[in-house]
């Protein structure tokens, strides 16, 4: 039996068989994932009773990002934040990211440690990450998921003294402030509350909507960013990879972003852009960088590893 587990926090970098030592560091990171953790626990203490003697893994989101050197994941506060209480980025989806690279490399034909990649996990929750001859060096997601590109509903990366400000002007205590930046935000919040739904969205845009218009703009810039922060972290990169819901299935997004990559000689080939859900490469045969786009796997990642520690 394989459990995804959201947070792991320092103490794996690899996924593990569950005990009751596991049990007791998974819940030591409810409090970085409040709503993740308690209820990956619930799910597995009720395996642990209903299949008694099962063998059972722990797959931790954070563990494929424990790869990140320091310089990419403190943050700028002070030095005893880390110390004291482990305050840094720990990224997320990695199971996603792992599977992802991975599969890149091989449907590229390809051998994952002579590559650079960034791989663009594009969903309601969004996040890229840079992959250095099979190992994250940086991702997007921070300590929490809020962290990085602009989501569905979750703002992404915002000064900080602008949720102060905010609270002044609207009278809100920080949960408040904290609701507003995970479930009002985002795409959602940027098309005046229309829907975090990018078929929503292009469908509106499409009938004049500027503000639907604006939130994939600010979407897409967000995600192009990103990409070129990545290029420059890894010197280079060789393979720019789409996955998740948005990621697999939106040509128009996909080109939108890549429009502006073209410095790198990267061209995108309309026909086989327009292909959804499907492995397909969408850049053209004579561009530097390849484009391709990757359905994740996570189910079948997790099986994977499970299988790979119970043997």
């Amino acid at each position: 039996m394989g459990h995804r587990v959201v947070h792991g926090g320092e103490k794996y970098a690899s996924s593990v068989l569950l005990n009751d030592d596991v049990i007791a560091a998974i819940e030591e990171c409810n409090d970085l994932a409040p709503l993740h953790n308690p209820a990956n626990l619930i799910g597995i203490r009720a395996c642990m009773e209903l299949m008694p003697g099962t063998p059972m893994t722990a797959v931790f989101d954070t563990a494929f990002h424990q790869t990140m050197p320091k310089e990419a994941y403190l943050y700028g506060l002070p030095y005893r934040m880390y110390e004291d209480y482990k305050v840094r980025k720990y990224g997320f989806h990695g199971t996603s990211h792992s599977f992802v690279s991975k599969r890149t490399a091989e449907f590229l034909g390809k051998n994952i440690e002579d590559m650079k990649i960034i791989v663009c996990h594009l969903g309601n929750g969004a996040s890229i990450s840079a992959v250095l001859h099979g190992k994250s060096v940086d991702t997007s997601m921070g300590l929490t998921p809020l962290e990085g590109l602009v989501m569905g509903t979750r703002c992404g990366d915002v000064d900080p003294s602008a949720l102060e400000f905010i609270a002044k002007k609207e009278d809100l205590n920080f949960a408040q402030v904290m609701n507003l930046c995970n479930k009002e935000s985002g795409v959602y919040g940027l098309s005046g509350g229309l829907s975090s739904d990018f078929r929503d969205l292009e469908s509106a845009a499409g009938e004049g909507n500027a503000a639907a218009k604006t939130a994939i703009d600010v979407f897409c810039y967000r995600v192009l960013k990103y990409i070129g922060s990545y290029i420059a972290a890894m010197n280079g990169v060789d393979a720019i990879a789409f996955t998740a819901g948005l990621g697999e299935n939106d040509g128009a997004v996909r080109k939108q972003i890549c429009a502006n990559l073209a410095y790198m000689g990267i061209a995108i080939d309309d026909a086989q852009n327009a292909k959804r859900g499907e492995e397909v490469l969408i850049s053209t045969p004579d561009s530097k960088v390849a484009v391709v786009v990757i359905p994740t796997n996570e189910e079948l990642a997790i099986a994977r590893e499970t299988l790979k520690l119970v043997k």
